[in-house]
């Protein structure tokens, strides 16, 4: 399969998750289920055959508001290598930094960047959205772009 090709299986598995509601430290797929954005990258990556079964220790919601390890950039960073924005494709990944270190993730889709897919509390779902509208797009938020590629 072509790079193009396997981006654009990432892509249509990530937009197969629009609708499940937000639940922490879940993984399933649909209205039924739940997800919060670190699991929902691993499990749209996990699903296209980008990364193999990856076990994520259990986390709390709230470390991002006390801890300053970078646990969710440390996952990003087993699988993904950090590229500069300007490289940002579809089937990418985007992590915000949210209070003391990156806790929030998307993935890019198409036509590209800021075009995302994310599991967002405030919305309580999986969503499109454009990756600097509202609080990711606050003046000042530090983003880190990583590819699979």
């Amino acid at each position: 399969m072509t790079e193009q090709a396997e981006r654009a299986k990432v892509c249509a598995i990530a937009r197969e998750w629009v609708g499940t509601p937000f639940r922490d430290c879940a993984e399933v797929k649909g209205r039924n289920g739940g997800v919060d954005c670190a699991k929902l990258i691993y499990c749209v990556f996990n699903e296209a055959g980008k990364v193999e079964k990856l076990t994520i220790p259990a986390y709390s919601p709230q470390h991002f508001l006390h801890h300053a390890d970078e646990k969710f950039l440390g996952w990003v960073q087993s699988y993904a290598r950090e590229i500069p924005e300007d490289q940002a494709q579809p089937a990418d990944i985007v992590l915000y930094k949210l209070g003391k270190c990156f806790s929030h993730g998307a993935i890019i889709i198409d036509p590209g960047w800021p075009n995302i897919i994310h599991a967002w509390f405030q919305a309580r779902m999986v969503v499109r959205a454009h990756g600097l509208d509202g609080q990711l797009g606050k003046s000042g938020r530090e983003r880190k772009y990583f590819s699979r590629w």
